[in-house]
């Protein structure tokens, strides 16, 4: 039966062609062809079938309905992968605006790009992340202050199609017209509050408001004396990332008790002028400045324990030292260091000890032999050659001076606590010769004791705030 059929559908077929070609003008015919056309529309927007919106441009995906402020500052940089989420405008009772971001890359991304932007922008950074897993960076530019709050955040309804983490970025800033006026930027409450109060004279300095009991201090107090029962002033030093990861928080901790502050640096360029805090943690620290930031890092350490306090010298007291003068403004901190017998002088019984020396660079032996008496609170014990070899194994032992052979011996039975261990890692060769710089002079002074009993810089920290 099949045979049978195909001459009946070829009719069929043939018929249709004819009635087709017959009605080539005809409006049904012409209905027929405008209906199989291909849309014109397609052919300046072309569709790619199962591409999906993911695969757009990101600066596509991240146009956003929220504008910034017509004055919004030129000079913030902006993270070129983030959505702008929220604007909040300055209130009647504060000049500060906030805008928050939403992106979908991790947030040690997004705090490198802005690390790098301040340092590569001449910004000053006040404040930034101990680490790039989050954080917040305060900079300021002229007077322009600002704030950058880097938080990693989860996306609960997020599709198939979309990472499941996001970063969360909050930008407060001050307006140019209001941050002289108001020059402190206020945080969330559960954040502590930073204000940024220039010094009477220096409209550029950046620091914590004086105490009220300052302008009646004496010039040599005010600029280099360290006195136990004042309130230090916090320092922010914007170039410890020369220093390795682990040392920074150590540094900063001293830092905030004032113990490592150093005089502002203004630079001038193109007609502005900028002010920074930098700790130079390579250069080599002398024997003036060791010896300052020891009895500041005692003191401070030691608060709230008077007995173990070193006293300041008075300018009347009769120099221990031919080469430093009762006049030098550092004369009382040296000057209290040989008084209380912590460094070698006639006082203590060293009669060829004549010179100080404050401006020579400060050696590894110096260091430990004028730091171990104030970790050990009590006599240094008996030592020799052989036992400083048997106990570190110091390959280049033979040239410490005999003098601070008991200060390496008792360091090493401080065990984990030991200065060498944790300033200068594990080493065979001491170099006692060696010069030390601020850096590792910081690390030594950031804890204060012995293995079992002792107090750190962190610990001084919290005890301050509260």
């Amino acid at each position: 039966m099949l045979p049978c059929k195909r001459p009946a559908v070829f009719l069929i077929w043939a018929v249709l062609l004819t009635s087709l070609t017959a009605c080539a003008n005809s409006p049904v015919a012409k209905n027929l062809e405008e209906s199989l056309a291909a849309d014109p529309k397609l052919q300046s927007n072309p569709v790619v079938f199962g591409e999906s919106q993911v695969n757009q441009p990101k600066a596509q995906q991240n146009q956003s309905t929220v504008q910034l402020p017509a004055d919004f500052p030129k000079d913030i940089p902006l993270y070129s992968n983030a959505k702008l989420e929220e604007v909040t405008p300055a209130s009647s009772s504060e000049s500060k605006i906030s805008t928050r971001w939403l992106s979908s890359d991790p947030s040690n991304f997004i705090a490198s790009f802005y690390r790098s932007q301040f340092q590569a922008n001449n910004w000053q950074i006040l404040q930034q992340p101990t680490d790039d897993a989050g954080g917040a960076f305060e900079a300021r530019r002229n007077d322009l202050l600002l704030k950058i709050s880097i938080q990693p955040k989860s996306v609960t309804n997020a599709t198939p199609n979309q990472p499941q983490t996001a970063t969360e970025l909050l930008i407060d800033y001050v307006p140019n017209s209001a941050a002289t006026a108001q020059p402190t930027l206020t945080t969330n409450a559960s954040e502590t509050t930073n204000a940024i109060s220039p010094q009477p004279g220096n409209p550029q300095f950046i620091g914590p408001i004086p105490p009220a009991n300052l302008a009646a201090q004496t010039p040599s107090t005010v600029n280099n004396q360290i006195i136990p029962t004042a309130t230090p002033e916090s320092q922010v030093f914007n170039d410890l990332n020369k220093v390795p990861q682990e040392w920074r928080q150590h540094i900063q901790d001293l830092a905030t008790l004032g113990i490592l502050s150093l005089e502002p640096k203004t630079t001038k360029s193109n007609s502005t002028i900028s002010t920074t805090k930098q700790f130079e943690p390579s250069k080599i620290v002398t024997h003036r400045e060791y010896a300052r930031w020891l009895i500041a890092a005692n003191n401070a350490m030691y608060a709230s324990n008077p007995a173990k306090q070193i006293r300041l010298a008075s300018e009347s007291t009769q120099p221990a030292f031919s080469d430093l003068s009762a006049k030098d403004p550092d004369f009382p901190a040296i000057q209290g260091l040989a008084e209380a017998g912590l460094i070698p002088s006639h006082l203590s019984g060293d009669s060829t000890v004549v010179l100080f020396r404050p401006d020579a660079p400060l050696t590894r032996e110096q260091l430990l032999l004028w730091k171990l008496p104030l970790d050990t609170r009590q006599a240094l014990p008996s030592a020799n050659l052989d036992t400083v070899k048997q106990t570190w194994g110091f390959q280049d032992a033979v040239r410490i001076d005999p003098k601070a052979l008991r200060a390496v011996l008792a360091d090493y039975q401080n065990s984990e606590q030991s200065n060498i261990r944790r300033v200068f890692g594990y080493t065979t060769l001491f170099q006692p010769k060696k010069s030390v710089t601020r850096a590792e002079a910081a690390m030594a002074l950031w804890y204060f004791g012995t293995q079992g009993e002792g107090v750190s810089a962190a610990e001084a920290v919290k005890l301050k705030r509260s």
